[in-house]
């Protein structure tokens, strides 16, 4: 069977997986992303590629769509290979040191470095408990949005006290019939900026903010028609096209978890005040998939822990040469060849 080599296997396609390729191109290693997906991107292209993401240094706001793609078009230069629709199954230890990683499909990947940049890990929605949900899941039930228009005027009903509840919530009141947000309690957990804006939004009579409330019930004969509201142990009723429940996302690392790793809490630990290793010499995991003291899950904190991983890579792939830092400002993107130089240079807060 033929087997995959590379200088970095990559565990995930999405933005720290290929900004990873980035970082590595320029020291002249070679990459290789597998991917369960179908295409590159990750969450950012498989569950919100409409949503916009106002945290990237020097881009003051953009979609998690285009990010992706300027991340491909950045990294074209490089010619990564994919594995897509595949899954790391198996981590084996050869003898000259490298690994091996074979999918679910049984393909084979070697290599002297693996990166786990899985994200969150494969995942499914935290759903709330209510006896009909099934029913209407694809008629009026949708856990994720991928595109806004989908719900184009139409009276949508939200739930959830988090960032994307909130975030949904501002981005769908402008182009939905009504929206509706919903939350257990008072208080909301998210961004500042976002508790804010839903409050103009509510005071402006554009929203509708019903709290402490929980959708307690389903109605509909082939679709979704309403849902049953509890407000103050009353019931009520509310015309609803759409429900989205947006309580987060159950993590599971799969397969990965068998591998030796030294996981706590479905994250997997390494060694932040280095070059973000794991307890397996070789296998370093970045962005969401990690833990450490005072990690933030954030995808500009995944493009860091990136960088200082494929220093650390080099060494391992070419301990004999030395690598100094060299900027791009001067050499541009392919101007960079490391492997023939010896030398180169969130807030609590009430809707009221």
């Amino acid at each position: 069977m033929k087997i995959i080599k590379t200088d970095i296997l990559i565990i995930g396609g999405g933005p720290t997986g290929l900004f990873t390729v980035f970082e590595a191109g320029l020291l002249g290693l070679k990459c290789h992303i597998i991917d369960a997906l179908t295409k590159p991107g990750g969450q950012c292209a498989e569950l919100y590629p409409k949503k916009p993401i106002f945290d990237i240094p020097g881009i003051p706001e953009i979609l998690a769509g285009n990010l992706v793609d300027d991340l491909l078009e950045q990294i074209k230069p490089f010619s990564p290979g994919y594995t897509l629709m595949e899954s790391a199954e198996k981590l084996e230890k050869q003898k000259d040191g490298s690994f091996n990683v074979i999918t679910n499909k049984g393909t084979i990947h070697n290599s002297k470095v693996v990166a786990i940049a899985g994200g969150l890990g494969s995942f499914e929605p935290r759903k709330p408990n209510i006896s009909n949900l099934e029913i209407f899941e694809g008629k009026g039930v949708e856990y994720m949005i991928k595109d806004p228009n989908f719900f184009k005027n139409k009276n949508v009903i939200i739930s959830g006290g988090g960032d994307s509840a909130l975030d949904w919530t501002i981005e769908l009141q402008k182009i939905s019939n009504k929206v509706t947000l919903i939350h257990r309690r008072k208080e909301f957990r998210g961004a500042i900026d976002s508790v804010e804006k839903v409050q103009v939004l509510k005071n402006d009579n554009l929203i509708d903010v019903i709290t402490p409330a929980e959708v307690t019930g389903l109605i509909g004969l082939d679709t979704l028609e309403s849902v049953k509201v509890s407000v103050d142990n009353e019931e009520k009723i509310i015309n609803a096209d759409y429900f989205i429940p947006l309580f987060g996302l159950i993590p599971k690392l799969g397969a990965i978890s068998n591998w030796g790793l030294d996981i706590k809490k479905n994250s997997i630990c390494v060694n932040n005040s280095l070059d973000y290793q794991t307890n397996i010499p070789g296998v370093f995991a970045i962005g969401d998939v990690n833990t450490y003291p005072g990690k933030l899950k954030l995808i500009l904190c995944g493009f860091h822990e990136a960088t200082l991983m494929c220093q650390a890579a080099f060494k391992i792939i070419y301990p004999e040469k030395k690598n100094i830092l060299k900027y791009t400002t001067v050499s541009g993107v392919n101007g960079f060849d490391g492997s023939k130089r010896e030398s180169e240079a969130s807030t609590i807060k009430s809707i009221r």
